[in-house]
């Protein structure tokens, strides 16, 4: 801009906005998480118990319960402005068991104060 010139301060999303996505993130971190967890169960009993056939749909509910948490927290991501290396770390947070559910609760914690919600 032109020195003198007016700069328009940028839109503020407002408050119920930011509190909604929000809450469908971490509505979503705790999902995709439960079902990691349930995976990693899958899993062993696949691989080191050798169950003949474990029960294979839980991939399946997992995979599709991620892609809804890249959504929500892409949503998120864009409404908080997050930067592009932190809206990568969370949602690659989610394929790590637990992981996503602890990095949910810091970014909650910190976005309720720097958003006072």
């Amino acid at each position: 801009p032109e020195p003198g010139a007016e700069v328009t301060p940028p839109v503020s999303m407002p408050k119920e906005t930011i509190r909604k996505a929000l809450l469908g993130y971490r509505v979503l971190a705790w999902t995709t998480g439960i079902w990691l967890i349930a995976l990693c169960y899958e899993m062993v009993l696949k691989y080191i118990v050798q169950v003949d056939n474990p029960p294979s749909w839980i991939g399946i509910v997992h995979g599709w319960v991620y892609f809804i948490y890249l959504l929500f927290t892409a949503n998120l991501a864009v409404k908080v402005r997050w930067p592009i290396g932190k809206t990568i770390g969370v949602l690659l947070a989610g394929t790590i068991p637990l992981l996503g559910i602890i990095v949910e609760h810091f970014n909650t914690l910190d976005l309720k104060k720097r958003f006072e919600l």
